[in-house]
């Protein structure tokens, strides 16, 4: 499987007085892995939002391969949303299901070419939660729940997994290995990741680094070329993010 391309154009939006997006313009390339970054306030999650068909645009475009998303209406719309991940920091997972039933949980009321417990079984493995697969939240720790959060965004086999601060509600340790595994999982799987986070080590790490303020797109560094590995990483981590 290879990942989706990503093309935003003019995007904009508003709520209230506060300007989320500001004629924001970039482009993903497929099977990238970018680190949106930015003061609280800059926009990073309403672009997550707005890409994933959360939230909907005031103006401009999003496309993905050659879907325009910002195009699409009700039931296209739900269609396209059921192809993209997304997990979150807070990691939105049902109290009362077990970590099975919540992978399972986003396509229980669709009908799908796979079985949906075998599927759920293959991703708890894969993010190192086998055997765990019975277990409630409450008896999970913080990592482990991220873990079943990613193999949930997982199960219809999305070309473009969002990912909004998934490491912020974590210890140093546990965000650490959250990324290795988002990682591993982008290389494995060829998905393209988009991910919003306020951490300098989180970013270095990945392919590319787009910075809002604003709503505004105001810095794009390429971390996979250039420059030797230790120079770009110091130059990412001294950003003010």
């Amino acid at each position: 499987m290879s990942g989706a391309a990503l093309s935003v154009d003019g995007l904009t939006k508003r709520f209230q007085d506060i300007v989320a997006a500001d004629e924001l313009s970039l482009e993903v390339a497929a099977g990238s892995f970018t680190a949106v970054t930015g003061p609280s306030g800059s926009g990073k999650s309403t672009l997550l939002h707005l890409v994933g068909a959360i939230e909907s645009a005031d103006g401009g475009s999003i496309t993905v391969d050659s879907v325009e998303v910002t195009a699409l209406r009700r039931k296209k719309l739900s269609e396209y949303r059921r192809t993209v991940g997304f997990v979150f920091q807070r990691y939105h997972l049902l109290p009362a299901l077990t970590a099975l039933d919540n992978v399972i949980a986003p396509v229980l009321p669709f009908k799908v070419g796979f079985d949906k417990r075998a599927r759920a079984r293959e991703l708890l493995d894969a993010v190192g939660l086998a055997g765990r697969e019975r277990a409630l939240p409450a008896q999970l720790s913080g990592g482990q729940q991220q873990r079943v959060a990613i193999a949930r965004a997982l199960i219809g086999r999305p070309k473009l997994l969002l990912a909004d601060e998934p490491t912020g509600n974590l210890d140093s340790a546990n965000g650490t290995q959250i990324l290795d595994l988002l990682l591993e999982l982008r290389d494995e799987r060829g998905m393209t990741v988009l991910l919003a986070t306020h951490e300098q080590h989180i970013a270095a790490r990945c392919d590319r680094l787009i910075r809002l303020a604003d709503g505004r797109l105001i810095e794009d560094i390429d971390l996979t070329e250039g420059e030797p590995p230790e120079s770009t990483l110091a130059r990412a981590t001294q950003l003010r993010l």
